[in-house]
């Protein structure tokens, strides 16, 4: 009975906030999105190479390294539910700056259910190396009027310089984002 009474409102919960984005959506062609995300991962040692790469907030320590990031994305909606993204992000990598790119698209499918593709990387001074990775990530916009939006998904980063590292990282990511 409490499964049912929580599918319930669920269910209420979801078609009220389709149906207010019927009306003027904050996804619509000529709408502006700022976006900051927090990542939680399970990949170990390979959870330190994901924050040399990161445009949202973020604070690891492993093994006494303790690694901190702070960045943002901005996203302009080209078409209803299409936004062109770039973000900027600044890592202390244990005392070394790390200085992050990213440049995507996200996609809300019926306004609700986004879906991202980009290219991210950084720029480590005095590494042979740098990382660069394409990311995927998909998710749940729950809008809080026409302006805010949280958005729990889940992403998955394939490592396109074997160089720097052959190994790909899965997350859990919960985003906040203003729509103007």
């Amino acid at each position: 009975m409490k499964k049912l009474l929580l599918f319930v409102v669920l269910m209420i919960f979801v078609s009220f906030n389709i149906n207010a984005q019927d009306e003027n959506s904050p996804t619509d062609e000529g709408s502006w999105l700022i976006e900051a995300n927090t990542g939680f991962n399970s990949a170990g040692e390979m959870g330190l190479f994901q924050h040399t790469a990161n445009t949202g907030f973020g604070l690891t320590s492993i093994d006494g390294t303790t690694i901190w990031s702070l960045g943002s994305e901005i996203g302009y909606f080209v078409m209803d539910d299409l936004a062109i993204k770039v973000g900027l992000g600044y890592t202390d990598f244990d005392g070394e700056s790390v200085f992050s790119y990213k440049i995507g698209a996200k996609y809300y499918i019926s306004g609700n259910i986004p879906f991202q593709v980009d290219i991210n990387g950084a720029s480590i001074k005095d590494f042979d190396e740098n990382p660069l990775w394409l990311g995927l990530q998909g998710g749940y916009a729950i809008f809080f009027g026409e302006n805010v939006s949280i958005e729990p998904g889940l992403r998955y980063s394939l490592s396109m310089n074997e160089d720097f590292t052959d190994e790909g990282i899965f997350d859990f990511r919960v985003g906040f984002a203003l729509h103007f």
